[in-house]
């Protein structure tokens, strides 16, 4: 009875109730707010602990304790508007080249900071912020930038530090660091500041983008970042590229495309599809000339003997636009792309094999990518055989891949169930092979995981569409298949087979074409779940052993 009264009595306290034990009843005094007031009481030894840093000459010791306190407590204990403690003795005492100090500093100021308000740190310690990137070590400059990035995302805070040109040519010099996370602080900095208005216009202001040409030029690998930078603020909005294209870098970018650095080629082809991913960019790239250019690469790529280096990039920028914008428009005013896509997926390179068919897969995703495949008619019947005899044939990796392209190629949705598109994709099914429903069923049978459930899905992406229906239930064995969990080895393979009952039992026509008692079967597999287990039970006979 005690022990239950005391564990109402707490459950009590931390909500601020009453409570009532053996007919009487008590009433808490303590508030939620109690908490934050305990927290107070036990952050109140930090203060003292900050208040010790000040002219000790040896603060090792002191600043071990101090971080021991501070990760002992939550954030809540430790953030106040205004703290009755200052970090400036830390900030005094992480100037140094000693190892030791400097990380114990760093671990205290990165825990205190995260507590405290963006516009409190931008208030009293901007100075102190911008002193850490003068640092000679890298975990203080870290710190700095992720600060400055805390605090241009908070709106009251941005404006106390973004009238510091010094900050942003600061972080820019930052994108030049030998280490790789300093670079990717930074340049996710500048991404952030960029976003809103105030921060592109101190940008622009503040010509931040001097400083970056002159960070290019410490190297191709630096250039690379910079350019990394340019596309994701030339994404934001209109006037953050118009912004970027002023700078000539964006042209710069461009121009590397078709230059004599094969490597570069590739990496420039890379971040041009991803500076397409914006509307504003697309139609920037198409008044520049940029996505002709990389049209004519294609062209040419038959007589360069390094095309195969960055064709692939040039590719999927082209199946990157298809589905962004218009699979018909793309196909037909670049012509060179769907017939190197088929050219590439009917060659020997398993590379170039695997980024057609990729690339067929998003095509085919949609029913207007599906007609422009059917309008090249004999030409896409030959290119899918061959994907048909991947399935069968290929590496693991590769097969997967064919039967995900086939997947979306032959999937209809129930709304576009026009006689014509049926058609359509009961013809591209019996293209795949003599015997596709043998081929994709003895897939599924084989105890590799991944072409277990590719197979599976083929079977699902055709589930809906009648002439489907009809070949599963005149296949021997289909339906026993189908709801059988035993065969499935994993809990993919099981999560699959649900996925296709569902299908076929959410199709208009499953009954009609599979007849009530199997659709009875297929309902009841779908309302027990995908790894219900029939119980047994044993009957013990007299006698027996």
């Amino acid at each position: 009875m005690l022990r239950s009264a005391e564990l109402m009595r707490r459950r009590a306290e931390d909500a601020g109730k009453s409570y009532q034990v053996g007919g009487a009843r008590h009433v808490t005094c303590v508030q939620r707010k109690g908490h934050v007031s305990g927290w107070r009481k036990m952050a109140a030894p930090i203060q003292q602990l900050v208040a010790e840093l000040s002219g000790q000459e040896d603060p090792i010791e002191a600043l071990r304790s101090l971080k021991t306190a501070v990760l002992a407590l939550p954030l809540t204990g430790l953030s106040e508007r205004r703290p009755a403690w200052s970090l400036r003795p830390v900030f005094r005492l992480v100037e140094t080249r000693e190892r030791e100090q400097v990380n114990l500093c760093v671990a205290i100021l990165e825990r205190l900071l995260q507590a405290l308000d963006p516009l409190y740190i931008a208030q009293n310690y901007k100075a102190e912020l911008l002193q850490g990137f003068y640092h000679p070590e890298d975990s203080v400059t870290l710190l700095t930038i992720s600060q400055v990035g805390r605090i241009v995302e908070c709106p009251e805070a941005e404006t106390e530090i973004l009238n510091k040109e010094e900050l942003l040519k600061q972080i820019a010099q930052c994108i030049g660091n030998d280490k790789i996370s300093v670079a990717k602080e930074a340049i996710k900095c500048l991404c952030k500041i960029s976003r809103s208005t105030s921060g592109l216009s101190t940008m622009i202001r503040s010509n931040v983008f001097t400083h970056l040409k002159s960070v290019m030029a410490i190297s191709d690998v630096i250039r690379y970042r910079v350019y990394e930078l340019v596309v994701e603020i030339s994404s934001v909005s209109a006037e953050s590229l118009e912004f970027c294209a002023s700078s000539g870098i964006l042209s710069q970018l461009t121009d590397e495309l078709t230059g004599d650095d094969i490597l570069l080629r590739v990496t420039c082809a890379e971040m041009v599809t991803a500076l397409a991913g914006s509307l504003h960019c697309r139609r920037y790239l198409a008044q520049q000339g940029v996505i002709d250019k990389m049209s004519n690469m294609i062209l040419g790529a038959e007589s360069d003997p390094f095309s195969a280096f960055y064709l692939p990039g040039l590719i999927k920028f082209f199946g990157n636009l298809a589905v962004l914008d218009s699979p018909q428009q793309i196909c037909e005013h670049y012509p060179a792309f769907l017939e190197k896509v088929y050219d590439m997926a009917e060659g020997h390179d398993v590379t170039m094999i695997g980024v057609a068919v990729d690339t067929l897969a998003v095509l085919g995703a949609t029913v207007e990518g599906k007609q422009v495949l059917l309008k090249t008619g004999l030409r896409f019947n030959n290119v899918f055989r061959r994907i048909g005899q991947q399935c069968r044939n290929a590496t693991t990796e590769l097969r997967v891949r064919c039967l995900d392209a086939v997947s979306s190629v032959l999937h209809l949705p129930a709304e576009h169930h026009t006689e014509d598109l049926l058609a359509m994709a009961a013809s591209w099914f019996h293209n795949l092979s003599n015997q596709p429903m043998d081929m994709f069923r003895s897939i599924a049978t084989q105890p590799f995981p991944e072409l277990h459930c590719a197979a599976l899905k083929v079977f699902t992406a055709i589930a809906n569409q009648p002439w489907a229906q009809k070949l599963m239930i005149e296949s021997p064995g289909f339906i026993e298949y189908i709801v059988d969990r035993t065969v499935d080895p994993d809990k993919d393979s099981k999560d699959c087979k649900f996925e296709l009952v569902k299908a076929l039992v959410n199709s208009g026509t499953i009954a009609e074409v599979f007849g009530n008692q199997h659709y009875l079967r297929l309902r009841a597999y779908l309302r027990e779940g995908p790894y219900y287990i029939q119980a047994t039970s044993a009957v013990a006979v007299e006698g027996a052993e």
